[in-house]
């Protein structure tokens, strides 16, 4: 199956959205949580990203930040990623697949023997480019920022996306 927008509906369900808008809630009562998600052929649900958080390709092909983040974030020594799109230089209509990437210098130091940046940054890049193989070459990374400072999160610790799209382009 396909992956689409996940929608809940139930006694209960209201209760955790307060307040929320009411184009949320559909005529016949299903609350449409901005999730994206596919069921399985058990009949499971697996949550593959947040809808506003799309990046939607040229080619029309889209891309789940959370999805490359959760592999990124898997790298010794990573503490934490984001990935956005960055128009092209020659055709600004289409979007890169870029990274940036929060490291822990004393891990990275256990994990590499290493506290040479120029070191770290091709370290952790060729990490990047192994993970590029498993992906469609449409979700490649093509471009990484390599930073100690952590990303702007919100108070439930979500990446304000938006915020960080401003200090990347």
């Amino acid at each position: 199956m396909g992956i689409g927008e996940l929608a809940v509906r139930g006694p209960s369900v209201m209760l955790g959205y307060y307040g929320e808008t009411e184009k949320s809630v559909s005529e016949d009562g299903w609350f449409n949580t901005g999730d994206l998600a596919y069921i399985d052929k058990d009949g499971f649900i697996f949550i593959t990203g947040r809808k506003k958080s799309v990046i939607v390709l040229k080619n029309g092909k889209n891309v789940y930040p959370e999805e490359i983040e959760t592999l990124i974030n898997k790298i010794p020594g990573v503490k934490e990623s984001f990935i956005y799109g960055k128009p092209e230089k020659d055709d600004p209509v289409d979007l890169k697949i870029c990274t940036k990437i929060v490291y822990d210098k004393e891990k990275i130091k256990e994990e590499y023997n290493t506290e040479d940046l120029e070191e770290i940054k091709k370290i952790l890049w060729n990490k990047v480019k192994e993970i590029n193989k498993t992906m469609p070459t449409y979700k490649y990374v093509k471009e990484m920022i390599l930073t100690e400072e952590e990303l702007i999160k919100t108070t439930t610790l979500k990446i304000k996306r938006f915020e960080e799209i401003k200090k990347v382009l």
